[in-house]
C-alpha cells in the first residue's frame, strides 16, 4: 500500500544519489565521509587499482576520485611515476587533497575539478585509467570513452569500476552492469576486454580493457 510518505521517501533517495554524483554541502560531506570509510567501498578501490598492476614509473589518472582512496593507493604503488585525478566536485578535491597531501606537495599527484568531457592537460600518454562508479554520471559516455582511449599508450590498460546502489541490487544487476560497460569499451575500440568480479553485497564488476598496439586514434 502507497503512504503518504512515499514521495518523501523518494526524493530522499534521489538526493542522496545526486550526492554520490556530485558531492556538494552538508549532504556532500556526509557522502564523502561514507565513501572513505566504508569498508566495503576502500576495498572495491583497492581492488580495482591492484586489477589495471600499475608499475613504479606509471602514469595513470582517475575520473571521479571521490575522497581519494583509490589515488591514495595508486600514490602508494607508483613512488616514480604521476596519478592525475578529476573531479567535478570541488568538495572532493579538498578531501582527496587533504587525504594525499603529501604525495600532492611531492609533485606525484596532481588532482583537480574538472569534467570529464573537459579534460585537463596532461603530460604525455597514460600508462592506465580508472573510473569507480562514476561512468553513470558522464554526458555521453560512449563519446567519452573515445577521448579516454586518446591519451593512452599502446598497450594502455582502462578499467571501469561499477557496484550498482539501488534497492534490490543484485548479482544480476551486477552482471547487467559489465554487460554494458564491456559493450561501451568494445564499441570505443577497446581490446583485450574481460571482466572481474568482487563478491561484496552487491557484488562489483570491474571490466578492463587495453588500448591496441596500432596506438591512440
Amino acid at each position: 500500500m502507497t503512504t503518504t510518505n512515499e514521495p518523501l521517501k523518494q526524493r530522499v533517495l534521489s538526493g542522496m544519489v545526486r550526492q554520490f554524483g556530485h558531492p556538494r554541502g552538508l549532504g556532500g560531506r556526509m557522502a564523502g565521509w561514507l565513501m572513505a570509510h566504508r569498508p566495503s567501498n576502500r576495498q572495491r578501490n583497492r581492488w580495482a587499482v591492484s586489477l589495471l598492476e600499475p608499475g613504479p614509473a606509471d602514469r595513470v589518472l582517475e575520473i571521479g576520485f571521490g575522497p581519494g582512496v583509490a589515488v591514495a593507493e595508486f600514490a602508494r604503488r607508483i613512488p616514480q611515476g604521476r596519478v592525475y585525478g578529476i573531479d567535478h566536485s570541488a568538495l572532493m578535491v579538498r578531501r582527496a587533497s587533504r587525504r594525499n597531501r603529501a604525495a600532492v606537495r611531492a609533485g606525484r599527484v596532481r588532482l583537480v575539478q574538472a569534467s570529464v568531457d573537459r579534460l585537463p592537460h596532461v603530460d604525455g600518454p597514460l600508462d592506465a585509467i580508472l573510473s569507480v562508479n562514476s561512468l553513470w554520471f558522464w554526458p555521453d559516455p560512449a563519446q567519452r570513452l573515445g577521448d579516454l582511449r586518446g591519451l593512452l599508450r599502446p598497450g594502455g590498460r582502462i578499467a571501469l569500476v561499477s557496484q550498482p546502489r539501488r534497492p534490490g541490487a543484485n548479482r544480476d544487476t551486477t552482471d547487467e552492469a559489465a554487460r554494458q560497460l564491456r559493450d561501451l569499451l568494445a564499441d570505443a575500440g577497446f581490446a583485450h576486454l574481460r571482466v572481474e568480479i568482487l563478491d561484496l553485497d552487491p557484488p562489483v564488476a570491474c571490466v578492463l580493457g587495453t588500448n591496441p598496439a596500432e596506438g591512440p586514434r
